[in-house]
């Protein structure tokens, strides 16, 4: 073999061996890329669900404050009536409270006129 041909041939097994050099350094690269986009929809995907998520909570929790609300203005409106009742029938604490200091006092009064009485 002649020296013209070992460097043909070196120079041919060398492109060949940059080509394949190229090749892998592209195939790494891609393989980057196609990691970086699979990454990117992942994250884009859990963002739009936690947005969903997030929003359904929200509004599940608007629908809990207003029956919430409606709740604690009827318990209101109830505790209102039983305290309308109870003073229409003298049960109230302020009325019940100087109704037996006046019926505490008629006693005293009707024990000092019995211990006259009986004198």
């Amino acid at each position: 073999m002649s020296t013209t041909s070992k460097l043909d041939m070196i120079k041919e097994n060398l492109s060949v061996a940059e080509d394949v050099a190229r090749k892998i350094w592209l195939a790494g690269l891609g393989a980057y890329g196609k990691s970086v986009d699979t990454v990117q929809d992942k994250v884009e995907k859990v963002n739009a669900d936690s947005n969903r998520i997030f929003n359904e909570l929200v509004a599940k929790g608007e629908a809990l404050e207003g029956e919430t609300k409606t709740k604690i203005k009827e318990k209101t409106a109830v505790d209102q009536r039983i305290s309308d009742v109870r003073k229409k029938l003298g049960l109230d604490k302020s009325d019940s409270d100087v109704k037996i200091d006046e019926l505490s006092k008629k006693i005293d009064d009707l024990t000092e006129i019995v211990a006259k009485l009986a004198k």
